[in-house]
């Protein structure tokens, strides 16, 4: 935060304080008695009168403390722009302690399930608890809680692999994550409308949902020079580079003629974040044997 504003913070949260302090000061100094009184206002409506007397002394001393509770609060912990406070409290460090208090609790029950092969971990029933409350911590924003994915998130609990679903496939892509990358009209920069529409064409033809018959016969050269270099000549992907198959029915981002389109004319990026460093080893075994289990 800049000078400024932390100055412009502190102020305006400091005035606030005083300025109450004040107002009760100055209110209790207008009293003319400290007692309870049947004097008036001299409002009067419906027959129901208002009396003129002071604010009960409990009330005000518990306003009195409100202040000096708030100044004290703020010079122990952040709130006044870029002062941090005298404690040097920060939410960042709570959660760092915590996590390392949740590290030292549960760590011995992870370790248990840290040598079991990922295939014989996916029939624990209770590694698989383990693993599934994993997941909703961490996965399931992306992939859905059961793990079916979404627009651009893949689906995990069917048999197609960007990367491959055997378990060290499956490891590698926890530990290290994955970035995935198709460049705008692949390998041919300079690819035209005409040709944006018979490599599309061609691509739908796979499943015989081509628009133009001709214009899918025309993008087959198309392809061979923009996109056989990853997804091969076939089609059928390369679980190597992440690039998908494209002669069945799953599709990433969608399987459309104006989805693929974009895809073409765009390109995708995407990330998978390794856990590898936010998770210990143990945890990316349980886990991944429990992702290792939707689809098996």
């Amino acid at each position: 935060m800049s000078t400024f504003w932390s100055i412009w913070i502190s102020v305006i949260v400091l005035g606030t304080i005083f300025g109450c302090w004040w107002l009760l000061m100055a209110t209790r100094k207008s009293q003319t008695t400290d007692t309870e009184t049947d004097r008036t206002t001299g409002h009067s409506f419906d027959g129901i009168e208002e009396y003129d007397n002071p604010l009960p002394k409990w009330w005000f001393y518990l306003f009195i403390g409100t202040c000096v509770f708030s100044l004290g609060y703020l010079a122990l912990y952040p709130g006044l722009g870029n002062f941090q406070g005298l404690l040097g409290w920060s939410s960042t460090n709570q959660w760092e302690t915590e996590m390392q208090q949740a590290d030292a609790r549960y760590s011995e029950l992870y370790a248990r399930y840290g040598d079991t092969p990922v295939p014989a971990l996916a029939d624990n029933e209770d590694a698989m608890k383990m693993g599934q409350r994993l997941f909703a911590n961490n996965c399931a924003v992306c992939h859905g809680s059961a793990g079916r994915g979404s627009l651009g998130f893949p689906n995990l609990t069917d048999n197609d692999w960007l990367y491959g679903g055997e378990p060290d496939n499956i490891l590698t892509t926890l530990h290290e994550g994955r970035n995935g990358n198709m460049p705008a009209k692949g390998f041919m920069p300079n690819m035209n409308n005409t040709q944006v529409d018979q490599v599309v064409n061609y691509v739908l033809s796979f499943s015989d949902r081509e628009k133009s018959a001709e214009a899918a016969e025309a993008g087959e050269a198309v392809f061979a020079q923009a996109c056989a270099g990853c997804h091969g000549t076939d089609g059928k992907g390369n679980q190597g580079m992440g690039a998908p198959n494209l002669t069945d029915n799953i599709w990433l981002y969608g399987s459309t003629y104006d989805w693929i389109r974009e895809t073409v004319v765009n390109g995708r990026q995407n990330q998978m974040p390794a856990q590898g460093g936010r998770l210990s080893d143990d945890q990316i075994q349980i886990l991944a044997a429990y992702v290792y289990s939707l689809s098996n």
